[in-house]
């Protein structure tokens, strides 16, 4: 039988118990020799460098150190970097890159519980749920007798931003329901949506004819405020705009100044800054709803990107090629 190849954690240690639970952790231990007892957290940590020095593969996560020229010229024998959770762009450098070393990424598995989120939260907020909640509770009883019009899902116009992971499984998740769903994104073309399923329309057009607008861009350059004043203008009356993406995407001030007026609503899982100060107006008003960066992997969600990485492993040791490996050449302009 082949040696099994060398692994190490680098990663925030208390998250490897929930991201590698013990039926995951004996599969990854299985086919890497790897010691949940030595995470590295800190390049300059006690046991850091000998750990590195004998790591074939990193198994990544959450508070992973940088990886620039001194932590690989520390990891000689690095040949892989598997990331236990999304974007890698916050911890490897162009060293990674340039020295050949494999790289994956669970950004795909971490999309299932986002998309799963957008999807409840639209079909909320199709029947106006959040602002009849808020009208229970100041009435104490029903807010309505009979029927109530303006409200429900049928044929409601959804638009989705960006053809990320989240937004690609967001449109395949609204397939079965009676709704419209349109796309916004500049590196998709309309052959690509038409094999989506949904019309591909310039962000103005989408913005100006969805009842439900849903945020899944990746945090760019050009994504910083994409929907600001002038965009939030053109929803229309009782739209409803939800951010499930990075808070950095939405003027906070000018979707406040929208949501005062009456004529917007919005559900925000993320926001600019993170968490908002405890003064922000978007506490306050009605009509935002707000949850605290719930919808990507938490819980028994945390499994499924140890999960991952384990399949990628066992790719790895068969000699197989990583079916989730990063393309560093388009990492600019995705999450």
């Amino acid at each position: 039988m082949p040696e099994r190849l060398q692994a190490v954690f680098a990663m925030t240690a208390r998250n490897v118990p929930h991201v590698f639970p013990p039926e995951v952790l004996a599969r990854l231990r299985a086919c890497v020799a790897i010691d949940p007892a030595v995470v590295v957290e800190d390049l300059a940590g006690p046991g850091a460098r000998e750990a590195l020095a004998r790591a074939e593969v990193l198994v990544t996560g959450w508070g992973c150190p940088t990886l620039d020229a001194a932590a690989l010229d520390a990891a000689p024998a690095l040949r892989a970097v598997l990331h236990a959770a999304g974007s890698v762009k916050g911890f490897t450098t162009p060293e990674v890159w340039k020295r050949g070393i494999l790289v994956s990424s669970a950004a795909a598995a971490n999309a299932l519980p986002v998309a799963e989120y957008t999807l409840a939260m639209i079909l909320l907020a199709g029947k106006d749920v959040f602002a009849f909640r808020e009208l229970m509770r100041a009435r104490r009883g029903h807010p309505y007798g009979g029927v109530v019009p303006g409200i429900g899902n049928f044929q409601r116009r959804v638009g989705v931003v960006g053809a990320s992971h989240v937004g690609r499984r967001v449109i395949e998740l609204l397939r079965p329901h009676d709704l419209a769903v349109g796309l916004t994104d500049p590196y998709v073309d309309s052959a690509a949506a038409a094999r989506l399923g949904v019309p591909l329309l310039p962000l103005d057009e989408l913005l100006r004819t969805s009842d439900i607008v849903t945020v899944h861009a990746p945090e760019t350059p050009r994504t910083h405020r994409m929907v600001g004043a002038r965009e939030l203008a053109l929803m229309p009356d009782g739209a409803v705009l939800i951010n499930t993406a990075r808070g950095s995407l939405v003027d906070h001030d000018a979707l406040a100044a929208e949501l005062r007026t009456g004529r917007l609503a919005a559900v925000l899982d993320v926001t600019d800054p993170e968490p908002l100060p405890a003064d922000s107006p978007l506490f306050d008003l009605p009509n935002a709803f707000l949850t605290p960066h719930l919808a990507g992997s938490q819980g028994n969600e945390l499994a499924r990107l140890g999960l991952t990485v384990v399949a990628e492993a066992e790719r790895l040791a068969a000699g197989e090629g990583l079916r989730y490996g990063v393309d560093h050449t388009v990492l600019e302009r995705t999450a």
